[in-house]
C-alpha cells in the first residue's frame, strides 16, 4: 500500500476556484483550541467552527462541525447521526490517513483529502444559520471563509453528502 501525501492548502484553494466558490483566507499564528482562536473574531466575521473527529463501534468515522462554543453530548449524539453505539474520538493516525490533518487542525475542509469517502460529515443546524462559515484550510495557521451554501457544494463536489442535523445541546 502506498501512502499518498495529503493535499495542500494551495490545492484546496484551486479546487474551490474550479468550483467557482468565492473564498477568503486569513493567516494567523497556529491555534489549537477555541480559546486560542477567540482573538481572531473581530478580524474574521461569520460562524466559527469546532470540529470533532469521532468513530462508532463499527469503526465508521464522522466529523461533527458545530459552532465554536456549542457543546456536543458524546453519550447521545450517536442517536442523531446514525452511528452504531456511542462514539469516541478517532485516533490521530486515522485523522491523518483520512483527512490529512493533525489533532488541533480538524476541519470540515478535510473532506478534500478523503478520496476514499471514509468519513461522514455532519453540519450542525445552528452553525448553518450563519451566512459565512469559517474553517481551517487543512492547517491551523489560517482560517478560510466561504458561504454556507458553498460549503455544502464543496462537500458534495468531494463526494460527501453532508448531514445537516441538530447535534448540539
Amino acid at each position: 500500500m502506498t501512502e499518498t501525501a495529503p493535499k495542500t492548502a494551495a490545492e484546496f484553494f484551486r479546487f474551490l476556484d474550479s468550483l467557482n466558490i468565492p473564498h477568503s483566507t486569513k493567516s494567523h499564528p497556529p491555534v489549537f483550541t477555541v480559546a486560542e482562536s477567540e482573538s481572531l473574531r473581530d478580524a474574521i466575521p461569520g460562524g466559527h467552527t469546532k470540529n470533532l473527529f469521532v468513530k462508532d463501534k463499527k469503526d465508521r468515522y464522522f466529523v461533527l462541525t458545530v459552532e465554536e462554543r456549542a457543546t456536543v453530548d458524546l453519550k447521545t449524539v450517536h442517536k442523531v447521526i446514525g452511528a452504531s453505539g456511542r462514539v469516541s474520538f478517532g485516533r490521530p493516525e486515522k485523522l491523518m490517513e483520512y483527512l490529512g490533518v493533525v489533532p488541533g487542525a480538524v476541519t470540515v475542509f478535510g473532506a478534500f483529502n478523503d478520496a476514499g469517502r471514509n468519513v461522514t460529515f455532519v453540519l450542525d443546524e445552528d452553525l448553518m444559520k450563519h451566512d459565512v462559515i469559517n474553517g481551517h484550510p487543512l492547517s491551523n495557521d489560517a482560517t478560510t471563509s466561504i458561504d454556507r451554501d458553498d460549503l455544502i457544494r464543496f462537500l458534495e463536489a468531494t463526494g460527501h453528502t453532508p448531514l445537516v442535523l441538530k447535534v448540539t445541546d
